[in-house]
């Protein structure tokens, strides 16, 4: 309820007219520091407040975790969770693996494999055997999952660990993760598009169906491993797992889920996401799981849903995987390893170096398993290791999965999967309808009834004067730290009509200039109030990377979905929060003006407080969720996802609720191009 003590602030606050009338004045709002740090990294210092207590409830109820029957229940509560936020599993299928050819080298034999993790979708690998006259089989088998170098399992340092491998009793499969050496997704559409920034675009569409690229990228090691045990020259009970970097990442992933695993070396990726937070930021999509840390999953977890399964951690002092945070984990995976009277079974190798799967490293997770694998602790040096060259290294004719007959990409998957749900999608709308689903929609965005909303504070105005126009600057702070500015434009008469609430992806400014948009209102007698939304404008963000493709705000959005919410759903919030303030200042519903990314949330908010607005005016705005799916390509629109939105609603959804209070003008593309 809104009390009448801020209603009488706010209409003296809007309609006082002894403020300063500067001539020519900026219409920036905020100051250019903001709680001791640029204003533009607001998002960055809120998100990261917002972590802090997670963290803290995470040590404590790690510190309450003493007993196996505790630590065994608190296995299981977490890798059931880590599943479920990933979107599960696909169903076993054939794998029809075929060699398509055999490399000697003194020691050991390359195999060159294809199989196939899900129907007609390809992984391309190399086998390291050991010289059976050499070495005693069935050999244990390791997977090496290559981490992000384009040309994947070819590249010298995983060559060179499948080989070690070999050379000393273990076979070894390195394979080619999504986007890597001969597995691009897209490669007529996205030509050069690899590694991070594909891993990402593979994660835009699928956080709308409620999956990520690290259920591809799992999925793909689990396969491989039931690769190795198909083997009849390899023993299906000592399988290991060893990867740098990304690989690292799927090794920690594979080694928390997979029961098969008996022992891993997971190298440069393991720190802790506190300090991850607090230096490079979140990295490419498979590495943030959504509400991991809501739910309480942190790298040193990674570390202890198998404990007391041997694991080695490979770190290097000058990572950009802050050491610190590896030491971090690594003690708390100890203590606990400790408390199952298994403290030998963990360790940590640190190298002076930088990023890195150098030989000091190789050597030692050869010799860890070894220890494990073959019951063999000893010393292993590194001989000089002769490549296999570019063609030596092709499993395929012409070095691309996507050229075989009847090849499914990723993006292939997503589509089938976005069928399915549309499909189910359909007949929930056919029996509900809006007023049942609403609240679905509601709790999938994750946005709070009105009534929940928190209430905002209302900065003193300044009233100045900009090529013959009145403007009153506001600012609206909602919670500590966040802060919405706004430009209060008033007409030159009495204003006529609803009050309008305007928004702009590119901010309040974008469309304020003399006889813009915002100018073309006036004339007509509206009220209008632009407000910059959270990451828009003033506080737009710069910790955008993939070459710009998925927008300026990447790293704040990833963070916010670690934590479980969206920036859909945050903006509706601010929408909702300005929209009322402003209904209670003129006693009348809003309209609604929204432009490009703003569409979205403005959608939302409408659609889930009608009452609260008038008409609603999109231009410029995406289109449909599906376009994402069906595309695969996206741009600007990592932003305008919501974790498995497209099990409940789509856009249009929405648009239709809104009946004819709302026009859609000139709608794009997931490219952000018209239609």
């Amino acid at each position: 309820m809104r009390t009448k003590m801020r209603i009488a602030t706010i209409v003296a606050l809007c309609l006082m007219m002894e403020a300063v009338v500067l001539a020519g004045a900026s219409l920036r709002v905020l100051p250019e520091t903001l709680d001791g740090g640029p204003s533009h990294e607001m998002m960055s210092r809120y998100l990261s407040r917002q972590a802090q207590p997670l963290f803290e409830q995470w040590r404590q109820q790690y510190e309450q975790r003493t007993a196996p029957d505790q630590i065994a229940a608190y296995q299981k509560n977490l890798r059931e969770q880590f599943l479920h936020a990933i979107g599960s599993l696909p169903e076993r299928t054939p794998l029809n693996p075929h060699v398509t050819g055999v490399i000697d080298r003194d020691g050991y034999t390359v195999e060159k494999i294809i199989f196939e993790s899900q129907p007609k979708h390809y992984v391309t690998a190399l086998l390291f055997l050991p010289d059976r006259g050499r070495h005693p089989s069935p050999f244990p088998g390791v997977l090496v999952p290559c981490g992000h170098a384009s040309q994947a399992k070819a590249y010298e340092a995983y060559q060179t660990m499948g080989a070690l491998l070999a050379l000393n009793g273990m076979a070894a499969l390195v394979f080619d993760p999504i986007d890597q050496g001969e597995r691009s997704q897209m490669p007529a559409e996205l030509p050069g598009l690899w590694g991070t920034t594909a891993h990402t675009m593979v994660g835009v569409g699928s956080i709308l169906l409620g999956q990520n690229t690290a259920r591809f990228m799992l999925w793909d090691s689990m396969r491989a491993v039931d690769y190795l045990q198909s083997r009849p020259e390899i023993d299906p009970d000592r399988i290991g797992c060893t990867g740098n970097s990304g690989g690292g990442t799927q090794t920690s992933h594979l080694m928390a889920l997979d029961d098969r695993i008996r022992v891993a070396a997971p190298s440069c990726y393991i720190t802790s996401f506190e300090a991850l937070l607090s230096t490079i930021g979140p990295q490419d999509a498979e590495q943030n799981v959504f509400g991991q840390l809501a739910f309480g999953m942190d790298h040193a977890d990674y570390l202890m849903m198998r404990a007391p399964m041997p694991i080695l951690i490979c770190a290097a002092t000058k990572d950009f995987f802050d050491i610190h945070g590896t030491w971090t984990s690594f003690r708390s995976a100890k203590r606990l390893y400790t408390r199952l009277d298994a403290a030998e079974r963990i360790d940590l190798l640190e190298n002076d170096a930088t990023h890195n799967y150098n030989r000091t490293q190789r050597e030692g997770i050869a010799r860890w398993m070894s220890r494990w694998l073959l019951g063999k602790d000893v010393a292993i040096a590194e001989p000089n290791i002769v490549l296999l060259d570019e063609d030596e290294a092709r499993c395929t004719p012409d070095g691309q999965v996507m050229h075989l007959a009847g090849a499914r990409s990723t993006y292939d998957l997503n589509r089938q999967f976005a069928d399915e749900l549309a499909a189910r999608r359909e007949g929930l709308w056919a029996i509900f309808g809006w007023a049942v689903l609403s609240e679905h929609v509601r709790r999938t965005a994750g946005v709070r009834p009105l009534a929940e909303l928190p209430q905002s504070q209302i900065q003193e105005p300044e009233l100045i004067e900009q090529d013959g126009r009145r403007i009153r600057k506001v600012v609206l702070t909602l919670e500590d730290g966040l802060y919405l500015p706004a430009l209060v434009f008033h007409p030159r008469g009495d204003s006529v009509g609803n009050a309008l609430l305007y928004l702009h992806e590119g901010g309040k400014e974008a469309d304020a200039g003399p006889d813009g948009p915002i100018d073309e209102l006036l004339k007509a007698g509206r009220m209008v109030v632009a407000v910059d939304l959270r990451g828009t404008g003033e506080t737009q963000s710069r910790h955008g990377w993939g070459g710009g493709r998925f927008g300026p705000n990447t790293k704040d959005v990833l963070t916010a979905y670690l934590l479980g919410r969206s920036y859909v759903g945050m903006r509706t919030e601010d929408i909702l929060i300005c929209a009322s303030l402003l209904s209670d200042r003129t006693n009348g519903p809003v309209d609604v003006i929204a432009v490009g990314n703003a569409c979205v949330p403005a959608l939302h908010a409408a659609a889930l407080e009608p009452d609260l607005f008038g008409s609603v005016r999109l231009m410029g705005g995406l289109r449909s969720w599906a376009d994402v799916i069906a595309s695969g390509r996206s741009h600007h629109q990592l932003v305008n996802v919501v974790h498995g939105a497209l099990g409940v609603y789509d856009l249009p959804d929405l648009v239709r609720a809104l009946g004819d209070r709302i026009v859609v003008t000139e709608p794009l593309d997931a490219m952000g191009q018209p239609l």
